[in-house]
């Protein structure tokens, strides 16, 4: 069984997610966790001190909390009704960031289901903070979906890779698990530098296409911007899912760091699936 935890903040984009995972997962059977965390906005050294106009607002929150959660479980339950999947409700004082870190190892959980708010105003952001936060700290796969996208089989993944990791059958089994469920093409992009892969990636390169098998389609594409090569390839071919491995000797961490980010603009307008370092 699948344990998939689902933050929720209880607005359109984590409700989006929400029925995203849903869907997705309609023919798997999963325990799915709502979780909502709250923190007082005086959260301070008054706060801590018990000052007499504070006392209790932690227990209303929590109140609040999960009435939310609760009216939430029962819109999905009669929304879906899917006898392949249970729900629990899960409400914590503390940051999202934490409670997911302390949830995912309490639980077994193996995938984190979260929405994001994407670009605000002129700046060009990938993710919101907290879903950066998580992706970067999690020790399971989590799985971005961005707003106002509509669901849709992924059916066409997209799957970029610099051939610098020794793939792992277990570690890719989120992919792959898709992959066989949907009969999904597997587009996995390789941006050239201008020189010859070397012993180690052409080594890598077999153990990975020993591990996709059919499923997967292999593209090389002469570009030294992996931003520009995703978002092209993604433009050109009817791409429903990206998926990467966050590693910190690839390309994948410097999506993160790098103010190219901000420059550029990666706008992630599918759900994007990203695997734990290996």
């Amino acid at each position: 069984m699948k344990k998939i935890l689902l933050p929720t903040d209880f607005s359109d984009n984590s409700i989006k997610a929400i029925s995203y995972a849903f869907k997705i997962f309609k023919n798997a059977r999963c325990k799915f966790y709502l979780m909502h965390t709250y923190m007082p906005p005086v959260y301070n050294a008054e706060y801590l001190v018990g000052s007499p106009g504070l006392i209790g607002l932690g227990d209303v929150m929590q109140e609040t909390s999960m009435t939310q959660l609760e009216k939430l479980k029962s819109r999905l339950e009669k929304e879906y009704n899917n006898p392949n999947h249970s729900l629990v409700i899960h409400t914590a004082f503390n940051t999202l960031v934490n409670e997911v870190m302390e949830t995912v190892e309490s639980e077994g959980i193996h995938l984190v289901v979260m929405g994001t708010k994407g670009a605000t105003g002129a700046e060009e952001i990938l993710f919101g903070t907290n879903t950066v936060h998580v992706i970067r700290k999690a020790n399971c796969p989590v799985l971005v979906v961005p707003p106002n996208f509509e669901y849709e089989n992924p059916m066409e993944i997209l799957f970029p890779t610099d051939y610098e990791i020794v793939y792992n059958k277990e570690k890719l089994s989120p992919l792959l698990d898709i992959a066989n469920e949907y009969g999904s093409q597997i587009n996995v992009l390789h941006v050239s530098t201008g020189y010859e892969l070397t012993p180690d990636q052409e080594k890598q390169k077999k153990g990975l296409e020993k591990i996709l098998g059919n499923t997967a389609l292999f593209h090389n594409v002469p570009n030294n911007e992996i931003i520009d090569a995703i978002n092209a390839f993604q433009a050109k071919e009817k791409i429903n899912l990206l998926v990467m491995v966050q590693n910190k000797h690839t390309f994948m961490e410097r999506l993160f760091i790098e103010p190219v980010i901000k420059k550029i603009g990666f706008h992630v307008t599918i759900p994007f699936l990203v695997i734990p370092q290996f």
